[in-house]
């Protein structure tokens, strides 16, 4: 199944910057989202997770070439870049053909002025019970959330040794310093599907700090940075 990104071209295209959902007629939702020249996608059915991919891009002209960083559908995907053709992109649709096919994307959501925390996130340390910050080494493994105007997907991978450990994602909101998920897939567990998560957010330049009980009623007291 084909999950990819484009933006604008050289000369006419305005930004694809958003969120994106596959225009079919089955069962299967494709949506991914896409900001700061990265792209993350899933496909699931209902409340039951099939797959997710996920890497940087980039656009030469009518070609949308994507470098894969995790594929749970094949993971000797990772580290290949795809090249696919931008057959059309205008009224909110998006053709994108391949070898294997053609298909159509509308768009469901864009960052604006008024969605601060759109853009691409790594989980860069912990907040310990006296408030102090401890920084995680950076290593090739990693856990990135991507933000759009109100949809988001994390996820935790290392590109490296192509291990997939988890993702999940839907829609979010952000309203005096209150950050709350509600979940349309999860890789780890189908059963969490609908499920909303309200948390204590502080933006801090390019940080930001996210407080709150996981899922499972765990302590989450985290560190997000931008990547850039």
């Amino acid at each position: 199944m084909l999950l990819c990104i484009a933006t604008a071209s050289r000369q006419a295209a305005p930004s694809l910057a958003g969120s994106w959902r596959m225009v079919n007629d089955g069962p299967v939702s494709v949506v991914f989202v896409l900001s700061d020249s990265y792209m993350m996608g899933a496909y699931h059915e209902a409340n039951r997770f099939i797959g997710a991919q996920g890497g940087t891009y980039k656009v030469d002209g009518k070609q949308l070439k994507i470098n894969f960083e995790f594929s749970t559908e094949d993971s000797t995907d990772v580290g290949t870049t795809q090249t696919l053709t931008i057959d059309s992109f205008k009224n909110n649709k998006l053709v994108l053909s391949s070898d294997g096919g053609t298909d159509t994307y509308e768009r469901i959501d864009v960052p604006t002025a008024q969605t601060p925390m759109a853009g691409l996130w790594r989980i860069t340390g912990n907040i310990d019970d006296n408030g102090q910050v401890k920084t995680r080494q950076r290593t090739a493994r990693k856990t990135l959330k991507l933000l759009t105007g109100n949809r988001f997907q994390w996820a935790a991978i290392n590109p490296e040794t192509k291990q997939f450990s988890g993702t999940a994602g839907g829609t979010y909101t952000f309203v005096n310093g209150k950050y709350t998920e509600k979940l349309e897939f999860f890789s780890r567990d189908d059963k969490r599907v609908g499920k909303s998560l309200q948390f204590d957010a502080e933006l801090k330049g390019d940080d930001w700090y996210h407080r709150g009980q996981s899922s499972t009623g765990g302590k989450v007291s985290e560190v997000w940075s931008r990547e850039k």
